[in-house]
């Protein structure tokens, strides 16, 4: 996608005369030298190994009062050790997609090996406790083997343990996934910067706005959701407003710190609604949900696509909701759609006059 509009980008530079042929060819050359990060053979390397572990663990159970106990226990035990021995000399070799495969297979291995001998041996415990023990098998792996691709798997299986069902463990009280998945987060962007699996970073963040989900759900008062959205707020605008000290690291790292601080923010306010009944009190925090939406769009929306278009579907569900809680109740069903389809017809004026903002404004900068 980038170097289509690398490509786009150079034709239109050289057709202008900014730069020459020459110079648009070697630019172009530079980039399709670099590493891709993004590899169709990886991928599919990634998804063959998700298909035989499949079948390993199907063939095993379609099977399983066939098969002695022994032989199920060294079974298991040499997959999983012949899958990172495997991945290991590979990764010697150079063959990284194809090691990245073999220790994918070695960890959902794992995985399966903690349900087969917890039931082989009765071994007291549950769902957590075994996703948890798996979660951490996999964090082992991929710093030992400075995986990338476990790296990912190690952040899938930090959702498993959040969504399993931790009030039924021995050792587990109500308040566990309070501190546990803030840990699972850090420790998985430690694993990301370990084992330079940039995009799997997002899988943390999104564990920690979770967290905050879960946060509000155990403690489901407007002062919780209050909180949520005021820490959003001011992570945002650390980010995002030029003037910040923390604007500049917060660039370097990208679009991710604005957008999910901005996503907090949201996620705070739409949690607000919930707590209030009457029309009054949900107009005004309408008005302050669209408050919100559009200083995103108007402090992030030339540089941040992500935060621009959070801003835009923000915008545009608190205004059709604020429609259907008013306007909608006064005249009925089909004044309602005649209404939503006028609003959104605004909120595309709107769209369309900001991005002509936007446009102007980048033009004059070059200028």
């Amino acid at each position: 996608m980038y170097r289509g509009r690398l490509e786009r980008d150079l034709t239109l530079w050289t057709e202008q005369g900014l730069i020459d042929a020459s110079t648009a060819g070697r630019l172009l050359k530079e980039y399709d030298s670099r590493p891709s990060s993004f590899s169709l053979g990886r991928v599919l390397m990634i998804i063959a190994a998700l298909l035989v572990a499949a079948a390993v663990l199907l063939l095993v159970a379609a099977n399983w009062d066939a098969i002695p106990r022994l032989v199920r226990l060294v079974g298991i035990v040499g997959l999983i050790w012949g899958a990172y021995l495997a991945g290991a000399v590979l990764i010697t070799r150079g063959a990284e997609r194809l090691a990245a495969a073999f220790l994918v297979f070695g960890t959902l291995a794992f995985g399966g090996a903690i349900a087969m001998v917890g039931q082989m041996y009765h071994l007291s415990g549950d769902t957590f406790q075994a996703m948890l023990v798996w979660f951490a098998g996999a964090v082992v792996a991929a710093a030992l083997f400075r995986s990338g691709a476990v790296t990912a798997v190690a952040g899938v299986l930090a959702f498993v343990v959040s969504g399993a069902d931790w009030s039924q463990s021995y050792n587990a009280d109500e308040t566990v996934l309070l501190w546990l998945m803030p840990l699972m987060a850090v420790i998985i962007i430690l694993l990301v910067r370990y084992t330079d699996a940039g995009r799997v970073r997002h899988l943390a963040y999104l564990l920690l706005v979770a967290w905050l989900a879960f946060i509000y759900s155990e403690y489901e008062t407007p002062t919780t959701a209050i909180a949520i959205a005021a820490f959003g707020a001011v992570a945002y605008l650390l980010a995002a407003v030029p003037q910040s000290p923390l604007h500049a690291f917060a660039r370097s790292a990208g679009a991710a710190p604005a957008f999910y601080s901005y996503l907090v923010l949201m996620v705070g306010l739409f949690g607000l609604h919930a707590e209030f009944d009457t029309v009054g009190d949900r107009l005004f925090l309408g008005i302050i949900t669209l408050a919100a939406a559009i200083a995103g769009i108007a402090l992030s929306g030339k540089e941040n696509g992500a935060v621009r278009y959070l801003g835009y579907i923000a915008f545009a569900v608190e205004t059709l909701y604020l429609a259907s809680e008013t306007i909608g109740s006064i005249i009925g069903t089909s004044g309602f759609f005649l209404v939503s389809g006028l609003v959104v017809a605004l909120i595309a004026w709107g769209v369309i006059a900001l991005e002509r903002r936007f446009s102007k404004a980048e033009t004059q900068v070059e200028a």
